[in-house]
């Protein structure tokens, strides 16, 4: 090493390869001649407290890129920092979120249904109790890839793939917490994708005469879920008030896109609808379909004795708006659905029921015609 006072001819005179040169003007730069170029740095301690806690030294940029005033002015800047105690070299410190608060932080900043909440935190419960207290940065793709291949043997791949997008949303959500994080490890696993459901044909016929024979409350709440296409916790839960029967207007409240959902009633049902609130209000129950045994106070789950599910039956009024000739942007909007691209955002389907009415008619019709029904 020599050490000399730096000057644009010195330091463009030193050989390749000469290794270290100290500026005697300011204190800890330094020009390293590697082989192929020279390179300016700033070397010193890091002490606290009067102790030695590492030595550091950081790069400034290559002398043949900046000049030797910039250099020094630089190295002046980060010796005050070093000298101060700041290791400039030093990352962000980590903070050692665990899976189990990455999930408070991930619940905070969402607004999610009770339904996906509680999903959540059963799969930490039942199935994340080796990483719910571990370290986020500590989880490794070997660890990813161990509890996979147990899920996936003990409770199959539907279930072993669900957990794994958990475990993957909430290591993403640590990672805007904790910059020490890096790659999420669930990117290196190959998670199986959630099966579609499959939906068979529907004989309208037979289903019209299966829910003949059912209560007079369960056969009105199977027929509205086809003829609304409702998922199952947006119909249970509508109550009385909800229902307008003079303006043949179903709202739905509780919905897994968020907001409410004005559903226009065709003219068969609304006058099922009126009919149903008729012979139900000796219960007195604030219910559309009320079940005073029920914790809730109404429906919790449809009895299905041969019919298809609520959201079979989704499915199958989805596909008679279509053989209807239902647009696929009206028939996603009865549904309750989101709009795909920047518009979707514009449309408001609150705004659009009577509009819409044309449509939910027509699926009505196609469905008391499939079913033999004047």
């Amino acid at each position: 090493m020599t050490i000399f006072k730096f000057t644009e001819a010195r330091i463009r005179d030193l050989p390749l390869g000469s290794g270290i040169h100290r500026d005697t003007d300011v204190k800890g730069l330094m020009c390293i001649c590697h082989k192929t170029c020279k390179t300016f740095v700033v070397q010193s301690d890091v002490r606290r407290e009067k102790r030695h806690v590492r030595t550091v030294r950081v790069k400034i940029g290559r002398a043949d890129h900046i000049r030797l005033n910039v250099a020094r002015n630089e190295a002046r800047k980060l010796m005050a920092t070093i000298q101060s105690g700041v290791d400039p070299t030093a990352g962000p410190e980590s903070t050692g979120i665990t899976l189990e608060q990455a999930l408070k932080e991930h619940l905070k900043e969402r607004e999610l249904s009770d339904a996906t909440v509680r999903n959540y935190q059963y799969h930490m419960d039942n199935y994340l109790g080796r990483l719910r207290r571990r370290a986020v940065a500590d989880i490794t793709r070997q660890d990813c890839r161990g509890l996979m291949d147990q899920l996936t043997k003990r409770h199959g791949k539907t279930t072993g793939g669900s957990v794994m997008r958990t475990v993957r949303a909430l290591v993403n959500t640590a990672r805007r917490h904790d910059e020490t994080i890096g790659a999420n490890p669930v990117d290196a696993l190959r998670v199986p994708a959630t099966p579609k459901r499959e939906v068979g044909e529907l004989d309208m016929t037979d289903f019209w005469s299966t829910t003949e024979a059912m209560s007079p409350l369960m056969r009105d709440l199977q027929r509205t879920f086809l003829l609304t296409g409702a998922r199952r916790t947006s119909l249970l839960g509508v109550k009385c008030a909800d229902f307008d029967a003079e303006a043949g207007v179903l709202t739905f409240t509780h919905m897994k896109t968020g907001g409410a959902w004005s559903f226009p009633t065709g003219r068969w049902l609304t006058e099922t609808l009126k009919a149903r609130m008729a012979e139900d209000a000796p219960l007195n129950s604030p219910w559309l379909w009320p079940s005073p045994g029920s914790a809730t106070g109404h429906v919790a789950e449809p009895k299905r004795a041969g019919v298809p599910s609520p959201h079979s039956l989704r499915h199958h009024a989805r596909t008679m708006m279509i053989a209807a000739g239902v647009p696929y942007a009206e028939g996603a909007l009865l549904l309750g659905q989101r709009l795909p691209g920047a518009s979707g955002g514009y449309v408001h389907q609150t705004h659009l029921v009577e509009a819409l009415r044309p449509h939910a008619q027509a699926l009505e019709d196609m469905a008391l015609v499939k079913a033999g029904v004047a």
